[in-house]
């Protein structure tokens, strides 16, 4: 007759326990955690001046039980570049398909664990990262559940990001959702033909206040109430445009977009070839507004169209982000640096940001004085920035 499940839990955890106990006299082990690192960090420069590594690590649980993850130290070479203790793990471990972060792993499951390192002012990125996961595995018999895991050994990409223009200009724009821990866009993994993407592991909304610190004034429902409604989206270098959306409605400000199909996620939208296998995403354009033509080749500062409302847009808002394929989705999100812009202040954290959209009310807002210049860098979430003319 078959064997009952608890029958078959209860060998496999009886064989478990024969393999660590193997494993504890020197002998092959078995590793009940696999860990890997599908898509290499690239290293690059902040707002705040220091170097960033994003990526994200795979931990699956090749056993018939619930593993709760204590620790992860991150490694270069011998150096300790990170440790996440257990809450940390808490905030950044999402099982496969998932959007919400617990610290456990369970049985038989994958969960990517969503790493930002900084590195400290003047200190060189790694060759290589690796990891050391410590882990309660509850299908190991007693006195041998709790385990160390080393693995997750990967090069770190030393190419250097792509250096751009400013995608807007003026003042007083919002990087909303950006780098490096913002879950809207870093955690956006999606199974895309056969391999999961994360095209917006980059991305910024760019949204705008005006003198009084508010994203809107005037009705919530009306996309001209919003300070960024109508700003031109610039062409961030020159390069040829590989795709152009124009046909789109505009949504309602302040309701979740219905019926929204993934072809119209980013609504009206340009895709501009920047060279070099990178490709540039200008998302959730008016209507009727783009300027270019598929094909055609633009200059840096090229008006490209209009920031809009259309596509699966809340509020008024300029999408960007760099990517290695033309395809909005069926990409991976690349690290670029803008080549000249201001740090003028910092909001207190998107959970302000998003009652401030929310209520119409002033966005409270640290200044930074007078604005520091960044020469080269990828503007960080939720700083305030001035774009030259």
């Amino acid at each position: 007759m078959p064997a009952d499940s608890g029958s078959v839990t209860r060998v496999a955890a009886l064989l478990l326990g024969l393999v660590l106990a193997a494993s504890a006299r020197g002998e092959e082990r078995i590793t009940p955690l696999l860990l890997a690192v599908h898509d290499p960090p690239m290293p690059f420069r902040g707002s705040d001046g220091r170097t960033h590594l994003v990526y994200e690590l795979w931990i699956t649980n090749f056993s018939s039980g619930d593993a709760t993850v204590q620790s992860v130290e991150v490694r270069g070479g011998d150096r300790q570049l990170a440790t996440y203790d257990q809450a940390a793990v808490g905030t950044r471990l999402q099982p496969a398909g998932r959007r919400d972060a617990s610290d456990r792993l369970p049985g038989g499951g994958t969960s990517l664990l969503f790493v930002h390192v900084v590195l400290p002012a003047g200190t060189p990125a790694p060759a290589r990262v690796s990891h050391v996961v410590r882990a309660h595995v509850a299908a190991a018999p007693p006195g041998l559940q709790d385990m160390t895991e080393s693995g997750g050994d990967a090069p770190v990409d030393r190419r250097a990001p792509v250096v751009v223009g400013p995608p807007l200009r003026g003042e007083r724009f919002i990087a909303a959702d950006s780098c490096c821990d913002a879950t809207r866009h870093t955690r956006a993994a999606l199974p895309v033909d056969g391999r999961v993407r994360i095209a917006q592991r980059y991305a910024v909304d760019w949204e705008q206040v005006d003198d009084a610190s508010r994203i809107y004034a005037g009705p919530r429902e009306e996309a001209r109430s919003y300070t960024i409604y109508g700003r031109e989206a610039l062409a961030v270098a020159d390069a040829r445009v590989a795709s152009v959306v124009d046909d789109l409605p505009e949504q309602t400000p302040g309701r979740f977009p219905e019926a929204i199909s993934i072809a119209q996620a980013d609504g009206n939208s340009v895709v501009l070839d920047l060279g070099g296998g990178r490709f540039a995403l200008y998302a959730h354009l008016q209507p009727q507004s783009v300027r270019v033509r598929k094909g055609e080749r633009v200059r840096r500062g090229q008006v490209l169209g209009l920031v809009g409302n259309s596509g699966n847009s809340v509020a008024p808002h300029l999408h960007f982000h760099v990517m290695d394929g033309a395809s909005p989705l069926d990409s991976n999100g690349l690290p670029y640096e803008i080549d000249a812009f201001e740090v003028s202040g910092h909001t207190p954290g998107t959970t302000a940001f998003d009652e401030a959209e929310e209520k119409g009310t002033p966005l409270a807002v640290t200044p930074v004085t007078p604005p520091e210049r960044v020469m080269r860098g990828l503007p960080l979430d939720q700083s305030i920035v001035r774009f030259g003319q």
